[in-house]
Protein backbone atom coordinates (compact mmCIF):
# COMPACT_ATOMS: atom_id res chain seq x y z
CA UNK A 1 0.00 0.00 0.00
CA UNK A 2 2.02 3.58 -1.12
CA UNK A 3 1.68 6.27 1.45
CA UNK A 4 1.71 10.01 0.59
CA UNK A 5 3.12 11.98 3.18
CA UNK A 6 2.54 15.97 3.00
CA UNK A 7 4.47 18.28 5.62
CA UNK A 8 2.67 21.56 5.11
CA UNK A 9 5.52 23.82 7.02
CA UNK A 10 5.85 27.62 7.53
CA UNK A 11 8.51 28.11 3.77
CA UNK A 12 8.16 25.23 2.59
CA UNK A 13 5.14 22.39 1.52
CA UNK A 14 6.97 18.86 1.23
CA UNK A 15 5.36 15.41 -0.24
CA UNK A 16 6.65 12.12 0.01
CA UNK A 17 5.10 8.87 -1.56
CA UNK A 18 6.89 5.90 -0.50
CA UNK A 19 6.00 2.19 -0.97
CA UNK A 20 6.97 -0.06 1.67
CA UNK A 21 8.87 -3.14 1.23
CA UNK A 22 9.69 -5.98 3.82
CA UNK A 23 11.59 -6.19 7.58
CA UNK A 24 10.27 -2.46 8.02
CA UNK A 25 12.20 -1.11 4.83
CA UNK A 26 10.24 1.47 2.20
CA UNK A 27 11.04 2.80 -1.61
CA UNK A 28 11.14 6.73 -1.71
CA UNK A 29 8.71 6.98 -5.14
CA UNK A 30 8.53 10.60 -5.10
CA UNK A 31 9.79 13.14 -2.96
CA UNK A 32 9.19 17.00 -3.64
CA UNK A 33 9.54 20.52 -1.96
CA UNK A 34 7.31 23.80 -3.12
CA UNK A 35 8.98 27.02 -1.87
CA UNK A 36 4.88 28.20 -0.79
CA UNK A 37 5.81 30.70 1.91
CA UNK A 38 3.67 30.39 3.87
CA UNK A 39 4.13 32.90 6.31
CA UNK A 40 5.44 35.67 3.97
CA UNK A 41 4.06 39.20 5.04
CA UNK A 42 1.86 37.43 8.31
CA UNK A 43 3.94 34.89 10.12
CA UNK A 44 4.38 37.39 13.73
CA UNK A 45 0.80 38.99 12.95
CA UNK A 46 -1.53 35.52 12.91
CA UNK A 47 -2.68 35.12 9.89
CA UNK A 48 -2.14 33.62 6.14
CA UNK A 49 -1.84 36.92 3.45
CA UNK A 50 -3.83 36.15 0.38
CA UNK A 51 -0.97 35.79 -1.73
CA UNK A 52 0.20 32.68 0.25
CA UNK A 53 -2.84 31.34 1.18
CA UNK A 54 -3.37 31.17 -2.85
CA UNK A 55 0.07 29.56 -2.93
CA UNK A 56 -0.39 27.37 -0.66
CA UNK A 57 -4.01 26.14 -2.31
CA UNK A 58 -1.46 25.62 -5.71
CA UNK A 59 0.90 23.48 -4.20
CA UNK A 60 -1.85 21.53 -2.73
CA UNK A 61 -3.87 20.86 -6.00
CA UNK A 62 0.12 20.44 -7.62
CA UNK A 63 0.60 17.95 -4.98
CA UNK A 64 -2.74 16.22 -5.36
CA UNK A 65 -2.29 14.99 -9.08
CA UNK A 66 0.80 13.76 -7.98
CA UNK A 67 -0.88 11.86 -5.32
CA UNK A 68 -3.16 10.30 -8.23
CA UNK A 69 -0.63 9.10 -10.05
CA UNK A 70 0.93 7.13 -8.02
CA UNK A 71 -2.44 5.00 -6.97
CA UNK A 72 -1.72 6.10 -2.99
CA UNK A 73 -4.09 4.65 -1.14
CA UNK A 74 -3.47 6.45 2.27
CA UNK A 75 -2.22 9.99 2.85
CA UNK A 76 -1.47 11.80 5.95
CA UNK A 77 -1.17 15.74 6.05
CA UNK A 78 0.19 17.81 9.02
CA UNK A 79 0.52 21.21 9.39
CA UNK A 80 2.86 22.77 11.39
CA UNK A 81 3.78 26.61 13.31
CA UNK A 82 2.08 28.89 10.18
CA UNK A 83 -0.87 26.98 10.20
CA UNK A 84 -1.46 26.15 13.54
CA UNK A 85 -1.05 29.75 14.49
CA UNK A 86 -2.97 31.74 12.21
CA UNK A 87 -6.36 33.36 12.64
CA UNK A 88 -7.59 31.87 9.14
CA UNK A 89 -5.76 28.75 9.34
CA UNK A 90 -9.06 26.68 9.78
CA UNK A 91 -10.28 28.33 6.35
CA UNK A 92 -7.00 26.99 4.61
CA UNK A 93 -7.83 23.74 5.92
CA UNK A 94 -11.13 23.85 4.65
CA UNK A 95 -10.83 25.32 1.12
CA UNK A 96 -7.66 22.17 0.52
CA UNK A 97 -10.70 19.47 2.14
CA UNK A 98 -13.12 20.77 -0.28
CA UNK A 99 -10.87 21.47 -3.17
CA UNK A 100 -8.34 17.89 -3.08
CA UNK A 101 -9.87 16.13 -0.15
CA UNK A 102 -6.65 16.23 1.48
CA UNK A 103 -7.50 16.39 5.20
CA UNK A 104 -4.85 18.48 6.77
CA UNK A 105 -4.09 17.44 10.68
CA UNK A 106 -2.95 20.50 13.23
CA UNK A 107 -0.06 19.34 15.48
CA UNK A 108 1.49 20.62 18.26
CA UNK A 109 5.07 21.32 18.38
CA UNK A 110 5.89 18.35 20.86
CA UNK A 111 4.21 16.08 18.24
CA UNK A 112 6.29 17.57 15.45
CA UNK A 113 9.56 17.02 17.53
CA UNK A 114 8.63 13.30 18.15
CA UNK A 115 7.96 12.75 14.18
CA UNK A 116 11.31 14.53 13.64
CA UNK A 117 13.33 12.22 16.22
CA UNK A 118 11.82 9.49 14.46
CA UNK A 119 12.90 10.43 10.92
CA UNK A 120 16.12 11.55 12.18
CA UNK A 121 16.74 8.10 13.66
CA UNK A 122 16.32 6.29 10.71
CA UNK A 123 18.71 8.86 8.50
CA UNK A 124 21.68 9.21 11.52
CA UNK A 125 23.29 6.18 13.22
CA UNK A 126 22.72 7.39 17.12
CA UNK A 127 24.29 5.48 20.29
CA UNK A 128 23.45 5.60 24.30
CA UNK A 129 25.05 9.13 23.96
CA UNK A 130 23.12 12.09 24.63
CA UNK A 131 22.87 14.15 20.85
CA UNK A 132 20.87 17.55 20.21
CA UNK A 133 18.17 17.75 17.19
CA UNK A 134 17.72 20.88 15.53
CA UNK A 135 15.18 21.32 12.54
CA UNK A 136 14.92 25.23 12.17
CA UNK A 137 11.77 25.47 10.22
CA UNK A 138 10.00 29.01 9.31
CA UNK A 139 7.56 29.72 11.87
CA UNK A 140 9.12 27.20 14.74
CA UNK A 141 12.55 25.73 15.66
CA UNK A 142 12.18 22.18 17.27
CA UNK A 143 15.34 20.94 19.61
CA UNK A 144 15.07 17.43 20.69
CA UNK A 145 17.68 16.00 23.46
CA UNK A 146 17.94 12.18 22.91
CA UNK A 147 19.72 8.94 22.20
CA UNK A 148 18.93 5.77 19.97
CA UNK A 149 16.55 4.82 22.35
CA UNK A 150 14.72 7.62 24.16
CA UNK A 151 13.93 11.25 23.90
CA UNK A 152 14.98 12.90 27.16
CA UNK A 153 13.98 16.30 26.39
CA UNK A 154 11.84 18.24 23.50
CA UNK A 155 10.46 21.49 22.79
CA UNK A 156 9.12 23.87 20.16
CA UNK A 157 10.60 27.36 19.98
CA UNK A 158 8.55 29.84 17.86
CA UNK A 159 12.20 30.89 16.55
CA UNK A 160 11.74 29.93 13.05
CA UNK A 161 13.84 31.54 10.01
CA UNK A 162 10.58 33.47 8.97
CA UNK A 163 9.68 34.88 12.36
CA UNK A 164 13.39 35.84 12.88
CA UNK A 165 13.54 37.45 9.44
CA UNK A 166 10.34 39.81 10.07
CA UNK A 167 10.98 40.18 13.77
CA UNK A 168 14.99 41.84 13.24
CA UNK A 169 14.36 42.91 9.22
CA UNK A 170 18.55 42.42 9.16
CA UNK A 171 20.33 44.73 6.82
CA UNK A 172 21.89 43.88 3.46
CA UNK A 173 24.61 42.83 4.51
CA UNK A 174 23.56 41.91 7.80
CA UNK A 175 25.79 44.38 10.47
CA UNK A 176 27.24 43.13 13.47
CA UNK A 177 24.73 45.46 15.74
CA UNK A 178 22.28 42.83 14.12
CA UNK A 179 23.75 39.54 15.03
CA UNK A 180 24.32 40.99 18.62
CA UNK A 181 20.78 41.49 19.07
CA UNK A 182 19.50 37.95 17.43
CA UNK A 183 21.84 36.73 20.02
CA UNK A 184 20.85 38.35 22.69
CA UNK A 185 16.83 37.76 21.94
CA UNK A 186 18.49 33.78 21.99
CA UNK A 187 19.69 33.86 25.43
CA UNK A 188 16.70 34.96 26.57
CA UNK A 189 14.40 32.64 24.63
CA UNK A 190 16.35 29.12 24.74
CA UNK A 191 16.70 29.15 28.87
CA UNK A 192 14.39 25.84 28.53
CA UNK A 193 17.21 24.72 26.11
CA UNK A 194 20.10 25.73 27.95
CA UNK A 195 18.41 24.47 31.39
CA UNK A 196 17.76 21.08 29.73
CA UNK A 197 21.37 20.66 28.30
CA UNK A 198 22.96 21.03 31.42
CA UNK A 199 20.71 18.21 33.03
CA UNK A 200 21.13 16.07 29.59
CA UNK A 201 24.73 17.77 27.92
CA UNK A 202 24.66 16.65 24.27
CA UNK A 203 28.00 15.29 22.90
CA UNK A 204 27.17 17.00 19.05
CA UNK A 205 24.22 18.72 17.61
CA UNK A 206 22.53 17.02 14.56
CA UNK A 207 20.89 18.91 12.07
CA UNK A 208 17.77 18.03 10.62
CA UNK A 209 17.39 18.64 7.04
CA UNK A 210 16.62 21.96 5.68
CA UNK A 211 19.15 25.16 6.17
CA UNK A 212 21.75 22.14 7.12
CA UNK A 213 21.10 20.45 3.71
CA UNK A 214 22.20 23.73 2.26
CA UNK A 215 25.28 23.65 4.19
CA UNK A 216 26.20 20.59 3.10
CA UNK A 217 25.56 21.25 -0.33
CA UNK A 218 27.73 24.54 -0.12
CA UNK A 219 30.91 22.79 1.35
CA UNK A 220 30.13 19.88 -1.51
CA UNK A 221 30.64 22.12 -4.02
CA UNK A 222 33.57 24.84 -2.41
CA UNK A 223 35.55 22.08 -0.91
CA UNK A 224 34.90 18.64 -2.23
CA UNK A 225 32.44 17.34 -5.49
CA UNK A 226 28.25 17.96 -5.77
CA UNK A 227 28.13 13.79 -6.62
CA UNK A 228 28.92 13.23 -2.81
CA UNK A 229 25.65 14.44 -1.38
CA UNK A 230 23.59 12.19 -3.86
CA UNK A 231 21.64 9.24 -2.08
CA UNK A 232 23.43 9.70 1.67
CA UNK A 233 20.71 10.37 4.38
CA UNK A 234 23.77 11.59 6.55
CA UNK A 235 26.80 13.88 6.91
CA UNK A 236 29.43 14.44 9.34
CA UNK A 237 30.78 18.00 9.61
CA UNK A 238 34.22 19.80 9.39
CA UNK A 239 33.36 22.18 11.80
CA UNK A 240 36.33 24.64 10.16
CA UNK A 241 34.31 24.03 6.91
CA UNK A 242 31.28 24.59 8.10
CA UNK A 243 32.19 27.67 10.25
CA UNK A 244 34.36 29.44 7.35
CA UNK A 245 30.65 29.14 5.46
CA UNK A 246 28.83 30.84 8.12
CA UNK A 247 31.02 33.50 8.41
CA UNK A 248 30.98 34.12 5.14
CA UNK A 249 27.37 33.64 4.69
CA UNK A 250 26.97 36.07 7.72
CA UNK A 251 28.20 38.89 5.71
CA UNK A 252 27.83 38.51 2.36
CA UNK A 253 25.08 40.55 0.60
CA UNK A 254 21.56 38.91 -1.05
CA UNK A 255 23.06 39.49 -3.91
CA UNK A 256 26.28 37.27 -3.21
CA UNK A 257 24.28 34.22 -1.65
CA UNK A 258 22.12 33.96 -4.68
CA UNK A 259 25.93 32.76 -6.54
CA UNK A 260 26.88 30.70 -3.54
CA UNK A 261 26.74 27.40 -5.22
CA UNK A 262 24.84 24.60 -3.27
CA UNK A 263 22.66 27.60 -1.62
CA UNK A 264 19.41 27.33 -3.36
CA UNK A 265 17.25 30.03 -3.94
CA UNK A 266 14.52 29.73 -1.39
CA UNK A 267 17.18 29.93 1.77
CA UNK A 268 18.95 32.57 0.28
CA UNK A 269 17.66 34.70 3.32
CA UNK A 270 16.66 32.48 5.47
CA UNK A 271 20.69 30.91 6.14
CA UNK A 272 22.27 33.72 7.69
CA UNK A 273 20.08 33.76 10.78
CA UNK A 274 19.82 30.26 10.59
CA UNK A 275 23.75 30.49 10.53
CA UNK A 276 23.34 32.40 13.68
CA UNK A 277 21.29 30.48 15.25
CA UNK A 278 23.51 27.15 14.65
CA UNK A 279 26.74 29.00 16.32
CA UNK A 280 24.84 30.59 18.82
CA UNK A 281 23.91 27.18 20.09
CA UNK A 282 26.87 25.37 19.10
CA UNK A 283 28.70 27.97 21.27
CA UNK A 284 26.74 27.69 24.51
CA UNK A 285 27.14 24.56 24.60
CA UNK A 286 30.62 24.26 23.43
CA UNK A 287 29.64 21.41 20.93
CA UNK A 288 32.91 20.28 18.48
CA UNK A 289 30.91 17.91 16.82
CA UNK A 290 27.83 18.56 14.07
CA UNK A 291 25.98 16.27 11.93
CA UNK A 292 23.17 16.15 9.25
CA UNK A 293 20.27 14.09 8.88
CA UNK A 294 18.50 14.53 5.15
CA UNK A 295 15.16 13.24 7.10
CA UNK A 296 12.99 14.84 8.76
CA UNK A 297 8.88 15.11 9.89
CA UNK A 298 7.57 13.51 6.90
CA UNK A 299 10.06 10.33 6.83
CA UNK A 300 9.49 9.91 10.82
CA UNK A 301 6.13 9.56 9.48
CA UNK A 302 6.82 6.86 7.54
CA UNK A 303 8.36 5.02 9.94
CA UNK A 304 5.53 5.50 12.23
CA UNK A 305 2.94 4.37 9.79
CA UNK A 306 5.20 1.53 9.19
CA UNK A 307 5.99 0.26 12.74
CA UNK A 308 2.55 0.67 13.39
CA UNK A 309 1.33 -1.69 10.77
CA UNK A 310 4.23 -4.08 11.44
CA UNK A 311 2.26 -4.46 14.86
CA UNK A 312 -1.08 -4.77 13.89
Amino acid sequence: MRIAVLDLGTNTFNLLVAEPLTGGRYATLYNEKKAVRLGEGGINKGFITEAAFERGQQALAAFYEVIQSYNVLQVAAFGTSALRNASNGPDFIATAAAQTGIHIELIDGNREAELIYKGVRDAVPLDENCSLIIDIGGGSTEFILCNSNEIFWQQSFEIGAARLLERFTPSDPLQQKEEDAMRKYFDEALLPLFAACALHPPVELIGSAGSFESLAEMIAHRFYTPEMMRGITSYSFNFDQSELLYHELKRSTRAERLLMKGLIAMRVDMMVVSAILVQHVIEKMNLEKMRMSTYSLKEGVIRELLDKSAII
